[in-house]
């Protein structure tokens, strides 16, 4: 029997597992509460949802291939110069042209314990290998992040705050780490979350990149502002590292309802700032719930809680994932981060807020 010829992927990307979302379908309850990928319960700005729309009547032609409203948009807001900054098809997008640009076979990317799966699949698909580091109790261990690097060591990445844990490093530890890194060693700071952190020793990086050449910040539309389903991310960089970027990715990376939409949603600082303080309410609440009856909740400074549930038959997590369906209520599986026995459970609305107390409050009677 003659073999079949094909193509054949190269060396490592099928060793790669996929990332998987989080779900939208429950098994039960006659309401929804999708409480998994970390989507604010507020919705978008109306002005952005207003300039999506006008796109509708302009579909035939090409978008800014430069994204240059939504650049100066971000750049207005922060304070940055606009060709510092190169936005991509979500965040995700600059992680992954990052790595491709930085990253070769023989080549090592590190990044922490409980990082992004993102991370690892952008260094295997880019031909390097990822290195793991351990955490200490959730949060990012600067020590041992600096003991993984070696001469092959190219990429760092660093979530802060980070997701699913919701802990984060103060600046003056990332200054520490970034004080320690050969200058040849890229460290990506991902601050996706940084609009919910309201801690006074907290810095989304853009003073160290800044100050520095080998130092990008990366950002996200797909949570304050609502627009995960626009997939707008940014990255805020030296110019050498803006201008290599700028030659590898696609020419309309970007889409024109996106940019419009975005540069809309950042410039609408009322509404980012309401579905801020909903976090900031709810955060706070839901922690100290479901401490009260029993659960384990790493300490969090996004939009979202990591809980810890028993190890006992019947109650653990896989356990209450199954329960919480059954209400209308899914939330996220920790598996794929090596946290069988932990759910990462978004903050909702009210109504969603006090429904999942609720029902975690009955599963473990």
């Amino acid at each position: 029997m003659n073999s079949v010829v094909r193509p054949v992927p190269r060396s490592g990307i099928l060793d790669i597992a996929p990332y998987v979302p989080g779900k939208s379908t429950a098994t039960g309850g006659t309401k929804l509460h999708k409480l998994s990928s970390n989507e604010t319960p507020l919705g978008a700005s109306p002005k952005a949802i207003e300039a999506y729309r006008d796109l509708a009547a302009k579909l035939e032609f090409y978008p800014d291939g430069s994204a240059t409203r939504l650049r100066e948009a971000i750049a207005r807001a922060h304070g940055l110069g606009a060709d510092r900054i190169v936005c991509g098809n979500g965040s995700d997008e600059i992680l992954h042209l990052l790595t491709s640009i930085y990253v070769g076979p023989g080549d090592e990317g590190v990044y922490s314990e409980y990082g992004f799966l993102v991370y690892p699949i952008a260094i295997t698909g880019a031909g390097g290998t990822p290195v793991k580091v351990p955490e200490k109790n959730f949060t990012a261990d600067v020590d041992a992040l600096l003991a993984a690097v070696t001469p092959k060591t190219k990429i760092m990445f660093l979530a802060n705050p980070n997701n699913p844990t919701g802990s984060y490093l103060p600046f003056d530890e990332v200054k520490r780490l970034h004080a320690g890194l050969p200058p040849h060693v890229l460290l990506v700071l991902d601050a996706a979350y940084a609009e919910y952190v309201r801690r006074n020793d907290y810095e989304s990086g853009i003073e160290l990149v800044s100050q520095s050449n080998n130092v990008v910040m990366a950002r996200t539309f797909s949570k304050i502002y609502g627009l995960a389903g626009l997939r707008i991310g940014w990255m805020y960089g030296p110019e050498h590292v803006v201008d290599a970027l700028n030659r590898y990715r696609g020419p309309f990376n970007m889409n024109a309802a996106a940019i419009a939409a975005g540069a809309a949603a950042i410039e609408d600082r009322e509404f980012a700032a309401r579905a801020g303080d909903h976090n900031e309410t709810w955060l706070p609440k839901v922690t100290e719930a479901l401490s009260a009856i029993g659960l384990t909740v790493t300490p969090s400074v996004g939009n979202f809680v990591l809980v810890h549930f028993p190890d006992r038959d019947g109650r653990r997590a896989p356990d209450a994932d199954a329960f919480l369906q059954s209400q209308g209520i899914i939330v996220r599986r920790m598996d794929a981060y090596g946290l069988p026995n932990a759910l990462r459970i978004t903050i909702g609305s009210a109504e969603a807020n006090e429904d999942v107390i609720a029902a975690l409050t009955e599963f473990l009677k």
